[in-house]
């Protein structure tokens, strides 16, 4: 495989944090399709509780801090976010009722129907989306919401190039029927399913690139550093010239079993 054809899963988890510190979010999305997605959610009050796994250092949490009055618990495994995320609920006053812990999705510490909301933001492709749908489920209240966003294809059928390496980078991606399908299986009723905007990605690919200059000078002559920054440069060319067959999605989804 050359290097320009390395997905971020083939580099070293300490760089891909820092490089990823830098920016209010660290995966696709922003305020206004954090609030779309949340008008979905009925029934939410101050004594409903909310977890955003895969948080990250905040920027959607900080949004639905901001919009519900619910205690909201978000959870990364890296320290760093986390601290920063508890620096920017200080920040905005949020911090009685919105606090970020360090702890893995993978061994979430809830106890069963604690939560009203699960909440991921470009996250749950770590543990995979159908994994994720079941092993969280019984995280939430009979009746509760999960709104996760993934990426998607828009086809059956897409060019090899592209086909490649979203399969070597998310062998997890799937059509929309299929995720649909997912989630009715493992037990939640299909609230809402829409496609984010193509701004999200443009967003995305150019606060990206603010700090590529600088993230390469502080790691100059560091091969790594520059294989990592290419495979970035090499995905968001591979966004423009394939926008059409995929993209990012909002499933939202309602616990009936």
């Amino acid at each position: 495989m050359s290097n320009e054809k390395q997905s971020i899963h083939d580099f070293d988890i300490n760089m891909i944090y820092e490089y990823f510190s830098k920016t209010e979010r660290q995966g696709l999305g922003n305020a206004k399709e954090t609030l779309k997605a949340l008008s979905f959610i009925e029934g939410l009050t101050e004594k409903s509780k909310i977890a955003d796994i895969g948080c990250g250092t905040g920027g959607q949490t900080m949004t639905l801090g901001q919009n519900t009055q619910c205690e909201i618990i978000g959870i990364d495994v890296w320290q760093d976010f986390i601290n920063t995320f508890n620096q920017n609920s200080q920040n905005q006053n949020l911090q009685n009722r919105v606090k970020g812990i360090v702890g893995n999705m993978e061994n979430l510490p809830f106890q069963k129907e604690e939560l009203d909301l699960i909440w991921s933001e470009g996250s749950i492709y770590n543990i995979g989306f159908e994994r994720g749908l079941n092993e969280w489920r019984k995280f939430l209240k009979m009746g509760g919401y999960i709104a996760i966003t993934e990426n998607t294809w828009f086809s059956e059928e897409r060019p090899d190039e592209i086909q490649e390496f979203w399969q070597n980078a998310y062998p997890e991606i799937d059509t929309i029927p299929n995720k649909v399908a997912q989630m009715q299986k493992a037990g939640y009723l299909p609230i809402a399913t829409y496609m984010l905007p193509e701004t999200i990605w443009t967003d995305y690919y150019t606060k990206q690139a603010l700090n590529i200059d600088s993230f390469l000078n502080k790691y100059k002559g560091n091969k790594a550093v520059e294989e990592f920054i290419s495979s970035q440069r090499y995905e968001a060319e591979l966004y423009y010239k394939y926008k059409a067959y995929y993209g990012y999605m909002f499933y939202i989804g309602k616990r009936i079993k």
